[in-house]
């Protein structure tokens, strides 16, 4: 395992906060402004950055980040290019910050598992979330990201069994990324009644930190959060930041959630 995404956790731990990663879309509206963009929310206070590489059927997210996509993909934005010119700068200007691409199974199968788990290490990379493949078919592509030192990052949704996380924890590297809402990504007024049950639940068996992902866009939905989860992940509120009023934008939200974040 890489190890990076561990210490990212550990710094935060010592300031007492919860970890933040910040998604954007590379390539949205192309490649250089989307640079930007990931340097922002590292600026604004994300410790690990989460870089959406575009997919032509994003099943998991909701119109913000489908709308990302579809940017992306017309400014030419294809997994070679993410690994090629998005991934180098940010690693060269945040070597500390860890970089964990998120994208769909046929997108890594189209460059070829271990081809993507090579280079992915090479330039940078230290995990993958790929919230399209279930946990029965993950073992071949574990074994092949550990081989190279990359974290294979599950997902654990709302509907998932306690016995069936418990299965989904064990086998998890870098954190597990609990999906907080059934449906897409996207802003929610109100997040589940029973969420930091749920939460509690992954924690309690989970060798790694547990995260909240989906539906989290403000300092008060974090702050709710920071005291059964290891860390929040946004999404589609800092691409619509970042789409509407520019990087600036991201940033100040990113500033905003960490201060939720503060234990």
């Amino acid at each position: 395992m890489s190890g990076e995404i561990a210490k990212a956790f550990a710094r935060a731990r010592s300031r007492a906060e919860g970890v933040l990663v910040g998604y954007a879309m590379a390539g949205d509206p192309n490649i250089e402004r989307s640079v930007e963009v990931f340097a922002a929310l590292v600026e604004g206070g994300a410790d690990i950055v989460e870089v959406g590489v575009a997919f032509s059927d994003p099943i998991a997210d909701g119109p913000v980040i489908q709308a990302a996509s579809e940017r992306a993909l017309r400014a030419g934005a294809t997994l070679r290019r993410v690994l090629d010119e998005v991934i180098p700068p940010l690693r060269q200007r945040f070597p500390e910050t860890p970089l964990v691409i998120m994208t769909y199974v046929n997108v890594v199968l189209a460059l070829g598992e271990a081809r993507y788990a090579k280079l992915a290490r090479e330039r940078g990379v230290a995990g993958t979330i790929l919230p399209d493949l279930p946990p029965e078919e993950s073992e071949s592509l574990r074994a092949t990201f550990d081989a190279e030192g990359l974290d294979l990052i599950p997902l654990c949704a709302p509907t998932t069994s306690a016995a069936r996380a418990q299965a989904i924890a064990k086998d998890a590297r870098g954190f597990v990324y609990c999906v907080s809402v059934a449906g897409v990504t996207g802003m929610r007024a109100e997040l589940p009644p029973d969420l930091s049950e749920r939460l509690e639940l992954v924690r309690r068996v989970s060798p790694v930190p547990v995260v909240a992902g989906f539906g989290i866009s403000n300092e008060e939905q974090a702050r709710t959060l920071a005291s059964h989860a290891d860390g929040v992940v946004v999404g589609s509120a800092l691409v619509r930041a970042a789409n509407a009023d520019g990087p600036a934008a991201a940033k100040r939200l990113c500033a905003d959630i960490k201060r939720g974040l503060k234990r």
